[in-house]
């Protein structure tokens, strides 16, 4: 049984970076990175299987990645501006395909809370 947990979120500054990480278990199939800010709905960040794919908000900005051995998905943030502030989810796919959407995703972790102060 596939197991997700993020962390890592925390209170940071405008310009700042932060790295949030996600402990997986189980198959890796797609992986992504969802948000959620408050009062709006739940949007994709980044997803990586064979190649990586972002949001327009983030690139450039954001980078995912991964560490097989670890089994660990990272989400290194940087230049961090206070509308990146949300919860944010680890997300994993039962096959490659790569998708934007919520529903293309079956596995989710409990989310982390980052907030950029301005």
């Amino acid at each position: 049984q596939v197991q997700l947990v993020e962390s890592g979120g925390e209170l940071v500054q405008v310009g700042g970076s932060l790295r949030l990480s996600c402990a997986a278990s189980g198959q890796w199939y797609t992986v992504a990175w969802f948000r959620q800010a408050p009062g709006k709905e739940r949007e994709f960040v980044a997803a990586m299987n064979w190649r990586t794919s972002y949001a327009d908000s983030v690139k450039g900005r954001f980078t995912i990645s991964r560490d097989n051995a670890k089994n660990t998905v990272y989400l290194q943030m940087n230049s961090l501006k206070p509308e990146d502030t949300a919860v944010y989810y680890c997300a994993l796919a039962s096959s490659y395909s790569m998708t934007t959407m919520t529903s293309g995703y079956d596995y989710w972790g409990q989310g982390t809370q980052v907030t950029v102060s301005s």
